[in-house]
Parts: C-alpha cells; sequence; structure tokens
C-alpha cells in the first residue's frame, strides 16, 4: 500500500506560516501522564514554549488500568499491545475521552487555545489495520496518511492541536495507533508549512550509553551513528522504533528530533538526531 505523507495529494503545500517560521511537535507518553509532578512541569513549559504547537500523547497505563478494572484482560506482545475489540472500546474511551480532555483542559488553564483530536476527526489520520504476520495484534493501525494541510490550517487560526493515539480507516473503524508514530508522520507532514522540531518526552535525559547511568546521554544520532550502536548493542528493546521514527522524519524534511526528559523539553538538553 502506498504511504502518503502530508499534502502529497493535493500538489504544492500552501505557504502558511511563511518561509521559516518555527512548529514544535511534542510526544508525551503515558507514563508521564500518570505522574502529575512530571506532568505538570511538562505542562506549564509547553505552554511556555513560544509560536505554534501541537501535542501528541500516549496513555497505556491508563488504559490497562481502566481495562482491568472492567475485567478486561491487557495483552502484550514485544511491548506492544494486542487490540481486540474490547480493549479498542477501552483505548478509545481512554485516549480519546479520559486523557485527551484532560490534557485540553489543562492547557486552556495555561492560556492555551487546544483542541483534541483523534485521527478520525477532520480525517486528520489515516490508516490501515496491520496485516497479520507472526502476530495478530487486532484493531492496531499502521499510518498511510496525514493531512498536514488541515493541521496547518488549525495552527494558523491559534489552535493548539492535541493528538490522541487512535486513527481511523475511512470505513468507520477505529484503530489504536502508535503515538511515537503518530509523532513521526505528523511532524513529515509539517515539514512542508514549517521549520520542525520534534520533541520525544520520556523518563530519560536522552539515549543513554549505558542505561544504568543517566550522565551517560549520547548528545547527537545520526544514521550511521544509530546503525553502529544497534550493530553492537549499545541501542536496543524499544529505543531502537523511537529513532527510527526520530530519523525517518529527519529524511523527511524535519528540522530536527530531541529524545529528552519530560521536564526538560527546552531543547537545550537530551539527544539530538539529525
Amino acid at each position: 500500500m502506498n504511504t502518503k505523507i502530508g499534502t502529497q495529494q493535493f500538489g504544492k503545500p500552501l505557504p502558511l506560516g511563511g518561509d521559516g517560521v518555527g512548529l514544535t511537535i511534542l510526544k508525551v507518553g503515558g507514563a508521564i501522564v500518570e505522574d502529575e509532578r512530571q506532568l505538570s512541569l511538562l505542562l506549564e513549559n509547553f505552554s511556555a514554549i513560544p509560536g505554534r504547537k501541537v501535542l501528541i500523547h500516549g496513555g497505556g497505563r491508563r488504559a490497562t488500568q481502566v481495562a482491568s478494572q472492567l475485567g478486561i484482560e491487557s495483552r502484550m506482545v514485544n511491548g506492544r499491545r494486542i487490540t481486540d475489540e474490547k480493549m479498542l472500546d477501552v483505548v478509545t474511551m481512554v485516549y480519546g475521552g479520559l486523557v485527551n480532555k484532560q490534557l485540553v483542559a489543562r492547557l486552556q488553564a495555561h492560556g492555551v487555545n487546544a483542541l483534541g483530536l483523534t485521527g478520525a476527526d477532520m480525517d486528520i489520520v489515516r490508516s490501515h489495520r496491520r496485516p497479520v504476520k507472526d502476530v495478530d495484534y487486532g484493531f492496531v493501525g499502521d499510518v498511510d496518511h496525514v493531512d498536514g494541510e488541515q493541521l496547518a490550517a488549525l495552527l494558523e487560526a491559534g489552535i493548539t492541536p492535541v493528538l490522541a493515539p487512535l486513527t481511523h480507516d475511512g470505513d468507520g473503524t477505529i484503530l489504536n495507533t502508535n503515538a511515537d508514530t503518530i509523532a513521526s508522520v505528523a511532524a513529515r507532514a509539517l515539514a512542508p508549512f514549517y521549520e520542525v522540531t520534534l520533541i520525544y518526552s520520556f523518563e530519560k535525559p536522552g539515549v543513554l550509553r549505558d542505561a544504568d547511568d543517566d550522565s551517560s546521554v549520547i548528545p547527537h544520532i545520526t544514521r550511521a551513528d544509530f546503525d553502529r550502536y544497534v550493530a553492537d548493542g549499545t541501542i536496543s528493546g524499544g529505543m531502537i522504533p523511537k529513532i527510527e521514527n526520530a530519523l525517518a522524519a529527519v529524511e523527511d524534511g524535519v528540522r530536527r528530533v530531541i529524545i529528552t526528559l519530560a521536564t526538560a523539553i527546552d531543547g537545550e538538553h537530551g539527544t539530538v538526531i539529525e
């Protein structure tokens, strides 16, 4: 299936924002959403970022908690959630409702005119259900298209989109979709309009040479560095797809990607992917 990211199907991108206008896209993981101290500071710092910005969030831990309260088993394979019909109902409620609207309300309290969206809203993000290979992940979506023109129009209207990790297939089905991936493809879709900085915030100060030493941050990573670090085992596990998403964004026109602590999103700390 051909992947269409951004406004390729519309022809030449509109000159929204003008030349050289910056945009900050921040992805915050579910672990931060569950940590009140870190979340409060992150939202305060995000609100203080000047100019246009987008927030993309996870919420997996909250979804697991709610599923347990409803008597629904959470199943994971290689760190990825199996999303059957019952779990799809849970993640739709939690991601698109509970977490998303709480973040929107708190940003409004900081003076940010936020708008909560899933991929189905305004047809922002379309995806297809992941094909079954070794594992049937259920109602999990792989992204086909992000409408960068619609997102840019919202930004130009002074609105800060808050995207939940839910997409749709165009035939009426919501699909659970990795938030890191949504952040990457949204950044790539908006790159024709803005100078985009994408920030992945999580529990560590950056990509570490030694997973047990928070002072061992790797300051810069290129594609060649990444290949070498994967080969020697420095980078492994869940960090591999995160950096792959970051590199894909840079290779598709995103100015830079920063991986850093949720409490250090000022762009001066962490690992820069470029």
